[in-house]
């Protein structure tokens, strides 16, 4: 097992930097080298601010950076190549055997149908490749509009870099400086107006792919149909959007002022939504353990709170040092994790080896209890108490399997001690304290 994980992370290694090569040396031959630089530096620009934006949205159950920096790596190097390679080829074959057209509307039809599909697709394929390989990782819709924005910026990045590259090079050759030049009407439009227009697309992919990841096992067709849905509807937009550049500067404002941006709004109000449901997950999920005796009272209040789990964090850290801090934010971690593991096995998502992950994350907060419960418990006085989650009136629900009794010495249950290990609720039934 891990010598087929190890030889998949050195292909994709290999791939994404032959890409890279490939894609800086198509980029630099259309641009030049000072065109290259000057549109990588105004390129680069915008990309924090994105990252930014997704980390915090990702922000509950922060995903590995490992994860990140692969789907920027795909989306700037092996999703743009391929939209460099194929873009053209499809809209000759476009041009040649399907559409009777001249060759002025070239640029019309390849920018309108064949670009979106191209494109899309070759973004989506990071999305899939986590989903299918880190599936640990890919639980909800927020962890699938996080994936597919990152992918999306780091497309949008090199993109950007052409596009400038090439305007510099046009201003270059025909005088233009200053605010009236092409480089200065490529930056404002591409990332001053519309940096979110790329991410906007492929996330609604990722949203297709987190609806997946959220139903049970069983539904297959449904986790097969709901991305390529999402997949078409990403080409749709970004296949209007593209149109409007040829309807005129009027046509363009409008969709981008009653489609665009609309869209984007409503992206950003579910995405905020989708993050607060998972605080709501936490909060709904974690009295169980609770009540077994391995978190305190306190706890399920403040880690469904970020604005607590910062507290408890810089708590630590002004008490006790880093390597508290540090060990505060692993057993916040942890505790998350179990929560949705559990949500997930509510779901009947969580697959057959949910009792070992259970165990083992209980573990690692066992461990750490010295240490955070304390911090966690003032973070918890500093949020107003929500009301309790609602409970099942009539006691237990039916088919309901007992968690296992935190250890009175170490980590890991105590022969003889309590009931047996824990096991997921069954498939359809909540669990024992609370609604997910």
């Amino acid at each position: 097992m891990r010598h087929s994980r190890a030889l998949r992370a050195a292909a994709l290694i290999v791939l994404l930097s032959l890409s890279g090569l490939v894609i800086l040396a198509l980029v630099r031959e259309q641009t030049g080298t000072e065109g290259f630089l000057v549109g990588l530096g105004l390129a680069i620009l915008p990309v924090p601010l994105l990252v930014a934006a997704f980390r915090w949205a990702d922000g509950v159950e922060p995903k590995p950076w490992r994860n990140l920096l692969f789907a920027f790596a795909w989306g700037a190097c092996a999703a743009t190549l391929v939209a460099l390679l194929a873009n053209s080829l499809a809209t000759d074959w476009l041009m040649t055997t399907v559409v009777e057209s001249s060759s002025a509307d070239r640029d019309t039809w390849g920018a309108t149908l064949v670009a979106p599909v191209v494109e899309e697709t070759a973004k989506a394929a990071a999305v899939l490749l986590l989903f299918l390989y880190r599936r640990r990782d890919f639980n909800g819709v927020v962890d699938g509009v996080v994936i597919a924005g990152i992918t999306a910026t780091g497309f949008a990045f090199t993109e950007n870099i052409l596009y400038l590259g090439n305007a510099f090079v046009s201003d270059q050759e025909f005088g233009y400086s200053g605010l009236q030049s092409t480089t200065a009407a490529t930056f404002f439009i591409r990332a001053v107006m519309s940096p979110f227009a790329h991410p906007l697309f492929t996330a609604v992919t990722g949203i297709g792919f987190g609806i997946a990841a959220a139903r049970p096992l069983r539904q297959r067709t449904r986790r097969v149909l709901i991305p390529i849905a999402g997949l078409l509807l990403s080409m749709v937009l970004h296949g209007a959007w593209n149109g409007s550049a040829s309807m005129g500067g009027y046509g363009f404002l409008a969709v981008y002022g009653l489609c665009m941006v609309p869209l984007f709004a409503l992206l950003t109000w579910f995405t905020i939504w989708s993050r607060g449901k998972e605080l709501r997950t936490i909060r709904a999920q974690l009295p169980a353990y609770q009540a077994t005796g391995w978190i305190t009272p306190p706890e399920p209040i403040a880690l469904s709170s970020m604005r607590a789990r910062a507290i408890a964090r810089d708590l630590a850290r002004r008490t006790r040092g880093p390597a508290a801090a540090q060990a505060v934010a692993d057993y916040i971690a942890s505790a998350t994790s179990l929560a949705f593991l559990r949500h997930r096995a509510y779901r009947g998502t969580a697959g057959p080896n949910f009792p070992t992950r259970e165990q083992a994350l209980l573990d690692r907060l066992w461990q750490r209890r010295d240490i955070a419960q304390p911090a966690l418990a003032h973070a918890a006085l500093s949020v107003p108490t929500p009301p309790p989650p609602r409970q099942w009136p009539y006691g237990l629900p039916p088919g309901y399997a007992y968690l296992p009794a935190a250890p009175l010495h170490g980590p890991g249950p105590m022969p003889g001690q309590g009931p047996m290990h824990g096991q997921a609720p069954l498939h359809g039934q909540a669990p024992a304290y609370g609604w997910p």
